[in-house]
């Protein structure tokens, strides 16, 4: 299994399919534990991210660092991944394009490490994998698409400033673990949105 991410790392590093390959200093592939129970999936790497080649390192990976902080989980636990592996420039949203040439490495991660959830974190993540929308009328729901289950939550860059929505990604984030605990007692959890496409 760690030779199966170490070749996707290794694809994610030497991509050149679109245009952000030109404009990056690092790509980013997905980092964390393989056997991970949680892939948390974001939108971009940043410009920390594009320094270091490793997501979720700058401020709004600090306050997802927290929140796990908070929930009792640490980094090394769980497998952070974002739906685009390069830095678009000037921190812009991936267009449609660049999504689609990255799905497949996001694939790739969700089928090596099997997880029990993937915690999709901003809109541009709920768009890009479960093709949603107004991610404030979403969060805290678990979603269930070709038998994989989705918790919804807003991104933690929109945190940043703000710690009533600090407040929310802390809640959201324990709340999925409480699930994800039930899950592995062999529980069954509600399921708020079945998701058909």
């Amino acid at each position: 299994m760690t030779d199966r991410l170490f070749h996707v790392r290794q694809q994610v590093a030497a991509c050149d399919r679109c245009s952000l390959s030109e404009t990056r200093k690092n790509s980013v592939p997905g980092n964390g534990s393989f056997r991970a129970d949680v892939i948390f999936v974001g939108e971009a790497p940043g410009r920390n991210e594009d320094a270091h080649g490793i997501p979720f390192v700058g401020m709004a990976g600090r306050k997802l660092s927290a929140a796990l902080e908070y929930s009792g989980v640490t980094r090394d636990e769980v497998y952070i991944t974002n739906v685009v592996k390069c830095r678009p420039p000037d921190n812009r949203v991936p267009d449609q394009t660049e999504r689609e040439t990255c799905r497949d490495y996001l694939q790739k991660e969700i089928q090596i490490i099997d997880p029990k959830m993937i915690c999709i974190m901003g809109n541009t993540a709920f768009g890009s994998i479960l093709g949603g929308d107004r991610i404030t009328e979403h969060r805290g729901k678990i979603m269930r698409k070709n038998n994989r289950l989705y918790f919804v939550t807003i991104h933690p860059a929109a945190a940043i400033y703000r710690q009533e929505l600090f407040d929310v990604l802390k809640s959201d984030i324990k709340s999925m673990f409480g699930a994800i605990t039930e899950l592995k007692n062999g529980k069954n959890v509600t399921v708020d949105v079945e998701c058909t496409s």
